[in-house]
């Protein structure tokens, strides 16, 4: 896997504005708070931020006491205003 398309969960996390800083996303990530699917895996945790992410993969997390559930669909190059971000993820339907 290239560096092109992959990215680090936390960098992708803060990319996409889930979190402030990147290492609030490192932290919640150390904790284990995430659960990342790809296609024709089952899911595990994440529990390190330097796991890589990668279009396609699924995140399921509880923030602010509601569960998020994302599909990433692009790494982005930057931190970017919160339109940008959004086009990092689509989110997914539960059930």
């Amino acid at each position: 896997m290239s560096e092109a398309d992959a990215c680090r969960a936390d960098v992708w996390l803060w990319r996409a504005r889930f979190f402030k800083t990147r290492s609030m996303a490192a932290k919640f990530l150390e904790d284990g708070r995430v659960r990342l699917t790809r296609p024709g895996q089952e899911a595990h945790r994440l529990d390190k931020p330097a796991r890589p992410v990668k279009p396609g993969d699924e995140l399921v997390f509880a923030l602010d006491g509601r569960l998020i559930a994302v599909r990433v669909e692009a790494l982005g190059d930057r931190r970017g205003p919160a339109a940008e971000a959004r086009t990092l993820y689509s989110t997914l339907e539960e059930g």
